[in-house]
C-alpha cells in the first residue's frame, strides 16, 4: 500500500493555496491517502527565527511577483488580499471542529476558506467571516453561524490547533506547504512535481 501524504499548510500562504487546489488529486493518482493538517507558521517561526515572507526585504516583493505568476501558469484565480499575512486561526480552528468526524466536509471548507481569501481577497482572519464562509459552503453540515462560533471557542478545539502545530514542528515541518510522503519532506508548491515522480517511482 502507498505511503499516506500529510499535507501541512497556513491559511496565510498562497503557496499553500496552490497547493491545496492539486495534492487531492495527485494522491488518488496514486491511490494515497491524504490527510490535511492546517498549521500555525507564526508559531513554528518562533522556532526557526524567521518571519513572514511578506515581510522580509526584497522576498516580500519577490513573492507578490511570484504568486500572480503561478497563478497565471495554472489558472487559478488570485487575488493577494491586503490582509495578507492574514491570521489564521480562526480559519485552522473551523478545520480541526469538523476534522475528525466529517474529514470530507472540513476540506471542503479549507478549499472555500482558500478561495475566499486568495481568489475573492477576503480577510479570513476574523472569525465572525469564518463563520460566514462555512455556513455558507457547508450548508447544514455545521449549523448556523453561532453554531461555528461556539466551536471556535471550544477549548478541545483550541488544544487541537496547537497540538497539531507542535506535532509539525516535531516532524520537522517549517513552512507551507510541506508535504510528507511517509517520513519523506517537502517543502514548497514547486516540490509537487517531486512528490508525483516519488510516488511513481517508489523514492529514488
Amino acid at each position: 500500500m502507498a505511503d499516506p501524504i500529510d499535507f501541512y499548510f497556513d491559511f496565510a500562504s498562497p503557496y499553500g493555496y496552490f497547493a491545496s487546489l492539486r495534492i487531492d488529486e495527485l494522491a488518488r493518482a496514486h491511490g494515497c491517502r491524504v490527510t490535511w493538517h492546517p498549521i500555525l507558521l507564526g508559531a513554528i517561526f518562533k522556532v526557526t527565527g524567521m518571519k513572514p515572507n511578506l515581510e522580509q526585504p526584497l522576498r516580500g516583493e519577490y513573492l507578490s511577483h511570484d504568486v500572480g505568476r503561478i497563478a497565471r501558469l495554472i489558472g487559478a484565480p488570485f487575488t493577494l488580499p491586503d490582509s495578507a499575512p492574514v491570521n489564521g486561526v480562526a480559519a485552522s480552528r473551523a478545520f480541526y471542529w469538523l476534522a475528525d468526524d466529517q474529514p470530507e466536509q472540513a476540506k471542503a471548507l479549507a478549499r472555500a476558506l482558500y478561495h475566499a481569501h486568495f481568489a475573492e481577497g477576503r480577510d479570513i482572519g476574523p472569525a465572525d467571516t469564518v463563520a460566514e464562509i462555512a455556513v455558507q459552503a457547508l450548508a447544514g453540515a455545521v449549523g448556523d453561524r453561532a453554531a461555528v462560533l461556539a466551536a471556535l471557542g471550544n477549548p478541545t478545539v483550541k488544544d487541537r490547533l496547537r497540538a497539531e502545530t507542535e506535532q509539525a514542528v516535531a516532524r520537522g515541518v517549517f513552512g507551507s506547504p510541506f508535504v510528507l510522503v511517509g517520513n519523506e519532506p517537502f517543502w514548497g508548491w514547486d516540490r509537487l512535481d517531486m512528490v508525483d515522480r516519488w510516488l511513481s517511482n517508489g523514492g529514488w
